[in-house]
């Protein structure tokens, strides 16, 4: 008997694409506390040199880490976003071919470089970041016409706002019957109002706590991800050291740390959390194994220095985690 092999979907992934260059193992980088500010602070002296131990050179940006996630899982991966002509970008492109991204569908800046980051590492896995977001923000819609891309889901991490572009790719998306999952960034989180008139076509919908308390009532991230499903099918609210809730109508989902690890570098862990959700939800994996896997993902990102370097790759093993599930 012949078995009919299983096709496995395509996701599409839209936003950021960044060089990251990480310096770290220096005795400048440790945090004080400030007690004018409340919190820790990375202190440099101004016209000092600052002695660093180790570099690395790495890529970022939501997007393109959320496709190699879903590359890496066996699922077709399709990365959308824009880059300058310069070594940065050139940097991106290798990072994603290597990984099998197709990157057919990335459009080009004359007038700015590609994003650009230099991370300052501290012995405790914080970071302080400078940024040059430069191509990686200034988007056209010309860029971002998704009518001639075959895929199955829509991956969101942010377009720096640019409410327009997200409604234009949404609308046509869900013209062609594109599932869509939003985590979206600071830019359409300050426009709260325009953003909740485009969740009737999120299907998947991924943020914070703080940030979910922008768009409706509650306190913990339960009451929260219930209420959340009143605007979109599935919604997942991360709540840091306390886990996350997620619910999908039916059942809710409250999930603690997957493992306590040594933080070496958190940078790209909410896009392997929120990448390796899909990358199983779109499966059909059921909402528990979905979080679990994400937490997985995200854990091992952590681990490493970069936001790509610690992604799983498919058949990865995976242990329990605290979890609880309760019927809605």
């Amino acid at each position: 008997m012949n078995m009919m092999k299983t096709i496995k979907p395509t996701i599409l992934s839209i936003g950021a694409a960044v060089q990251d260059v990480f310096l770290s193992h220096s005795d400048e980088f440790k945090p004080v506390a400030d007690k004018n500010l409340h919190e820790q602070v990375l202190k440099l002296e101004m016209g000092g040199k600052a002695d660093v131990n180790k570099i690395n050179f790495s890529t970022g940006g939501g997007a393109t880490n959320a496709s190699v996630t879903f590359a890496r899982q066996g699922l077709g991966s399709v990365f959308m976003g824009t880059i300058g002509y310069d070594p940065a970008g050139q940097a991106v492109l290798e990072d994603l071919d290597k990984n099998n991204v197709d990157t057919s569908h990335i459009s080009y800046s004359k007038r700015f470089n590609t994003g650009y980051s230099v991370l300052l590492l501290a012995n405790n896995g914080e970071r302080s970041i400078l940024t040059y977001r430069g191509a990686s923000t200034h988007y056209h819609e010309k860029d971002f016409d998704v009518d001639d891309v075959e895929a199955d889901w829509l991956y969101v991490s942010s377009v720096a706002g640019q409410m327009e572009i997200l409604r234009k790719v949404f609308t046509t998306a869900k013209k062609k019957g594109i599932k869509i999952m939003l985590n979206p960034g600071k830019g359409e989180l300050k426009q709260a109002e325009k953003l909740k008139s485009l969740l009737d076509d999120v299907d998947v919908l991924l943020v914070n706590r703080e940030e979910m308390q922008q768009l409706t009532h509650g306190e913990t991230k339960e009451e929260l991800a219930l209420r959340g499903v009143k605007l979109v099918p599935t919604v997942i609210v991360s709540d840091g050291p306390n886990g996350v809730a997620a619910c999908d109508g039916k059942q809710i989902v409250s999930a603690g740390m997957y493992e306590d690890v040594k933080v070496i570098d958190r940078t790209g862990a909410g896009d392997a959390f929120g990448s390796g959700f899909l990358s199983q939800w779109a499966q059909g994996v059921n909402l528990r194994d979905s979080i679990v896997f994400a937490s997985a993902n995200s854990t091992s990102v952590v681990r490493k220095i970069g936001a790509k370097e610690g992604i799983l790759y498919l058949d990865s093993k995976l242990h329990d985690m605290p979890i609880k599930v309760e019927s809605v």
